[in-house]
């Protein structure tokens, strides 16, 4: 097999607020699932001056993905270079930076380097690569713009919330009954249908039919990250037509004396071009914050119920 040279390609695009902000937003590496359609969720796993070393989890090519990098921060010079530590196949090298270019009082020119090769410079490997930097790229460049942009400002259509419960019961009974997320069909009133498939341990991706109180569907896919006994971590990669963007977590802990508690939040980002197909011609932003927060905080709080039921019985 003859050997096949690696590839450096560049995306860019102009972002309608200060480079400082720019920096900031993309240093802080807890906003990638809002800011990058891909990400689903990042860990620092060390942190010292200017240099860090992260786990991201995120979708490639439709696969869920994961895999260490390490950053290397210049607030001066607003770049933030990075490289993977521990590549998923086909990577064997990936490499590059942000580069947050100051075009005007309010407007940043935002350029996305990568370099990368395929393990033993396969081809095939190297073209997969070259679509999933190619897509990732061009569809986190336009999502980060927007979520740069009204993070820049104030921005109704986000709303983020948290219920919780006290259980008689363990943390991890609790975290069993959200992980075992197959067999919700059988558990819970409001899923119609559901799989489940974890090629991963530990990285789970959930297609549901989910029913609303007036009796209709959605479907929605979700990628969730989960950390035994303690936390499940998710965002949806098909979305309900009234939100362009959800997140969340399931969190479980014990509170002593045989107690626990589990908890469900959500942030999501509101798409105000469907929210009259939604909810009517005289619905507003208003009206769809109300909206999402009783419906998902309504199947929230019936999963967290019957999680409490399934804890406390084998107490």
């Amino acid at each position: 097999m003859s050997r096949q040279p690696g590839r450096e390609v560049e995306h860019k695009v102009t972002v309608r607020a200060s480079a400082e902000e720019v920096y900031r937003l993309l240093a802080e590496v807890e906003n990638w699932p809002r800011l990058f359609p891909p990400s689903v969720h990042v860990e620092y796993l060390e942190r010292g001056e200017g240099e860090e070393r992260i786990r991201i989890w995120a979708t490639a090519n439709g696969e869920a993905k994961s895999w260490t990098s390490r950053r290397r921060l210049y607030p001066q010079d607003k770049r933030i270079d990075f490289w993977q530590e521990v590549s998923s196949p086909p990577v064997a090298e990936m490499t590059g930076a942000w580069l947050i270019e100051r075009a005007g009082p309010r407007e940043t020119t935002l350029r996305l380097l990568h370099r990368y090769r395929s393990i033993d410079d396969d081809p095939e490997g190297l073209a997969w690569i070259d679509q999933a930097v190619d897509r990732n790229s061009n569809e986190e460049l336009p999502a980060v713009k927007s979520a740069l942009e009204e993070a820049a400002g104030e921005d109704p259509l986000t709303l983020s919330f948290i219920d919780s419960v006290e259980v008689a019961g363990s943390a991890k009974d609790l975290y069993d009954f959200v992980n075992e997320a197959g067999l919700w069909r059988e558990r819970l009133p409001h899923v119609a249908t559901v799989r489940l498939t974890e090629d991963t341990p530990g990285l789970q991706v959930l297609r549901m039919d989910t029913l609303t109180k007036d009796g209709s569907s959605h479907t929605t896919e979700s990628v969730r990250v989960c950390f035994p006994h303690h936390r499940i971590v998710y965002k949806q990669t098909t979305l309900p037509a009234l939100m362009r963007l959800h997140t969340g977590y399931w969190e479980f802990e014990e509170t002593g004396d045989g107690t626990a508690k589990a908890s469900s939040q959500h942030t999501v980002v509101i798409d105000p071009k469907r929210i009259n197909d939604v909810l009517g011609a005289d619905a507003g932003v208003p009206e769809a914050r109300s909206f999402i927060r009783e419906a998902l905080g309504g199947n929230s709080r019936a999963t967290l119920g019957l999680a409490k039921d399934y804890a406390e019985a084998r107490r």
